[in-house]
Formats: C-alpha cells, sequence, structure tokens
C-alpha cells in the first residue's frame, strides 16, 4: 500500500489523489496492511482514495481521521469503516498500530449477481462516507471480532482465502443491518461536484506549486469563486487553499532533502518558497526541525529501515 525504502512509509497517489498501487491482485483484489501512522512521514497516512473498500482497526494509540468532511477520533479497540472513492487522511500523536483491509466489493459478489445489487450496490451508492465501530456496543462488538479474526487470518500465513471471504462476508451483514444505507442523490451529487472540483484545484496547486500561486488562480483553476474555494477545501481537507499550498511545498522539499544532495536554498528555492529563510522557519513551524535536522534524522531512519528489510522478509508495514 505504501513504499518502502527512499518513498518509505509514504502514500502514492494519482494527480486526482487515488491511491496508484493495486491493493492484491485481479484474481484476488484484496490486501492487509498491518501499519504504524506514527512511522509515516510526518506521522501523517496523506490524503487519498481508492475504489476499494477499507476496513481500519486502532490496535493501538489513537487514530486522527479526516473523512470527507469529518474529523473523528479512533481510540484503542476501534475500528471505521471507509466507503468506496471517499479522500481520507490518517494522523497520529505517537504510535498507533493501525492494522486494515482493502479489498474490492467484487470480492463479495460478482457485479451482475442478485448479491452485489441487493446488498453491496446500496452500501456504495449511499450518502455514507464512514462508519464507526465500538466495542462498547454489542452489534459493532461483533463487527470488531471478526476482523480480528480476519487480521489473523493474514499472519498466520497462506491459503487463507476462502475463510477470509466467509468472514468478510458475516462482516459485511452486521455492517449492512446497521448501516441504514438509503441513497440521498442530492447530497451525493452535491459531494461529487465538490471532491470533483477540489481535485481539479489540489491538481492545480501540484503541477504549479514551484511558481507563484494566488488564491484567486487556484480558485480560477476550477471556475468557482475565491470563497468557493475555501469552503471547498475547509470542508473537504480541512485546511484553506494556501495552507495545502505551503504543506505541499514543504512536502515536496523534504523529499528532496533526503533524495537529494542539494543545498537547503536550492531547494527552497525549487519548491515556491520566496526565500530560504521563509522556507526554514515554515518548515521548523510545521515540522518541529529544522531542514538540515530533517535531514539526518531521515537518513538515519532510512539506513535502519534498509537493514530491516534485508534481515526480515515479513513485511514491517
Amino acid at each position: 500500500m505504501r513504499k518502502c525504502i527512499m518513498d518509505y512509509f509514504k502514500i502514492t497517489t494519482d494527480e486526482t489523489l487515488r491511491e496508484t498501487v493495486q491493493h492484491g491482485s485481479e484474481r484476488y483484489p484484496f490486501a492487509y496492511y498491518p501499519e504504524d501512522i506514527w512511522q509515516f512521514d510526518f506521522h501523517r497516512i496523506d490524503w487519498h482514495w481508492h475504489h476499494e473498500l477499507e476496513f481500519l482497526y486502532v490496535a493501538e494509540g489513537t487514530a486522527i481521521c479526516f473523512i470527507g468532511t469529518s474529523k473523528v477520533e479512533l481510540h484503542k479497540g476501534c475500528g471505521i469503516f471507509i466507503n468506496s472513492g471517499v479522500l481520507h487522511c490518517f494522523e497520529a500523536r505517537s504510535s498507533t498500530f493501525t492494522p486494515n483491509i482493502v479489498f474490492a466489493p467484487t470480492l463479495l459478489a460478482s457485479e451482475n449477481s442478485l448479491i452485489y445489487e441487493k446488498y453491496i450496490l446500496p452500501v456504495i451508492n449511499s450518502a455514507v462516507e464512514y462508519q464507526i465501530f465500538d466495542p462498547n456496543s454489542t452489534s459493532e462488538r461483533s463487527a470488531l471480532q471478526l476482523m480480528l479474526q480476519i487480521f489473523e487470518l493474514q499472519e498466520n500465513g497462506q491459503d487463507n482465502e476462502l475463510c477470509t471471504i466467509q468472514l468478510l462476508l458475516q462482516f459485511w451483514n452486521i455492517l449492512f443491518k446497521d448501516g441504514g444505507w438509503n441513497s440521498d442523490s442530492d447530497s451525493l451529487q452535491r459531494l461529487n461536484h465538490n471532491q470533483a472540483r477540489l481535485q481539479i484545484m489540489m491538481q492545480y496547486i501540484q503541477e504549479h506549486y514551484a511558481e507563484e500561486i494566488t488564491l484567486e488562480m487556484i480558485a480560477a483553476s476550477a471556475s468557482i469563486s475565491k470563497s468557493g474555494a475555501l469552503h471547498i477545501f475547509q470542508s473537504g481537507i480541512h485546511c484553506s487553499p494556501v495552507a495545502y499550498l505551503i504543506q505541499y511545498r514543504l512536502a515536496q522539499a523534504a523529499r528532496q532533502l533526503y533524495t537529494t544532495q542539494k543545498s537547503v536554498a536550492s531547494i527552497a528555492n525549487e519548491t515556491g518558497f520566496t526565500s530560504a529563510g521563509y522556507f526554514c522557519r515554515k518548515f521548523r513551524q510545521y515540522y518541529n526541525r529544522s531542514p538540515k535536522e530533517y535531514r539526518k534524522k531521515k537518513r538515519k531512519k532510512v539506513l535502519k529501515v534498509c537493514f530491516i528489510t534485508t534481515h526480515y522478509k515479513k513485511r514491517v508495514l
């Protein structure tokens, strides 16, 4: 799901923020990822979406989840289902172990089947972006226990596909019965339009971040007003367009810090900052360390991951 070594602990997406990795295979579109959010770049699994469905469980720590227009905190023992096509992001303030599965809805039933039409489509086509599972609820605790069994199957080795699907179907039965998946066509259409505009503006920023960009230019890329751009960004990813631009520039600069030997001044200039001093202030403000300190720490971390990858074949992530 996420790349290792020089790109390790990092989501890879296209210009629309769709995650580009294939989850599982065409014959078995299911993937299991035992991950610690704290180990990702800047303790954050960045904004992305995928057509597949996702279930994440918090085994240790607290996960801060940004999903569509919502922000929720998931504590140890809780889980969350994320619907198809929904933008989401995870953060952590300390080590937060979150095993998760990502799977295609067609794993449960073929698209032309009655099962898919009656039980899968209503969930995918609903306006519900996510559902939280609390261990204090009897039915939700049952769903969480099924997920834990699925995780255990993946940890125990191969030849677990049949049992995995069997448990997934039991989980889906609980999800479907408890979810209230009635489709709200108006809210769905509004959500889709806003998400499309958000992705257009984010793509514009990603393509032009090294240049001088204003709020007016970002809004114009999606043919909306400045106030409209502010609203869509705030409701979609909980920050302003300019704040996202600065964060994106800093992320690109951070990448160059540990993948190149370029000077801090050169990196600042190439990533759209007006001066090295301003860049260093923003970098420290956002990441709590100077660019040079980050470069030194990151390279040590990469060497450690290289050692782990060489000596242990089992995935750390």
